[in-house]
């Protein structure tokens, strides 16, 4: 025996609202809601309901934007992620070297050998659109690596380098800056 909802005796699911504040599945709850308080209840406080949980998305998720773009703080641990990753980049640059008996010509070869190695400037966060690399150049037997920083324009004083210890007796080819 199947049993029917009957849109006139059954009472609309409003609990199910709650859902809505979970962004992404509020939103597909919510367009569900919607459609329920049109189509099926008739009932426009559970189509408002399925709307707000929408909006609700659209609003988290436009806000988490503008802060990655725009906040100190979102700024600052992609400048600290980027220190890391260049750091990091210098061993994989070295053990290239030790492998293949050169310094890469650029650093997209690191990559053929190690597909996890950290290539992307991810100082520069979500400043950019499209791929960003470190600036790597190959000076004879020597590399210069850097990042462009925040504003994405290399040789300004936002510009990240690696912090590595370089002794007299080092046989790193890190050209240092100053």
């Amino acid at each position: 025996m199947e049993t029917t909802i009957n849109p006139k005796t059954s009472k609309p699911p409003y609990l199910l609202g709650l859902i809505c504040l979970i962004p992404l599945v509020g939103a597909f709850l919510g367009l569900g809601l919607l459609l329920y308080g049109f189509l099926k209840y008739k009932d426009k406080w559970l189509s408002i309901i399925g709307a707000a949980g929408i909006l609700w998305t659209i609003i988290v998720y436009s806000t988490l934007f503008y802060a990655g773009k725009h906040s100190l703080a979102f700024k600052k641990g992609f400048e600290d992620i980027s220190q890391m990753q260049l750091n990091s980049l210098v061993k994989n640059i070295e053990y290239y070297k030790l492998t293949h008996g050169r310094y890469p010509d650029r650093l997209e070869q690191l990559q053929e050998d190690d597909k996890l190695a950290p290539i992307n400037d991810a100082a520069q966060g979500m400043n950019t659109k499209g791929t960003v690399y470190y600036n790597y150049e190959k000076v004879g037997d020597n590399y210069s690596l850097f990042s462009s920083g925040q504003d994405g324009i290399p040789k300004t004083k936002d510009d990240l380098f690696p912090q590595v210890t370089i002794t007299g007796s080092s046989k790193i080819g890190l050209i240092r800056h100053r």
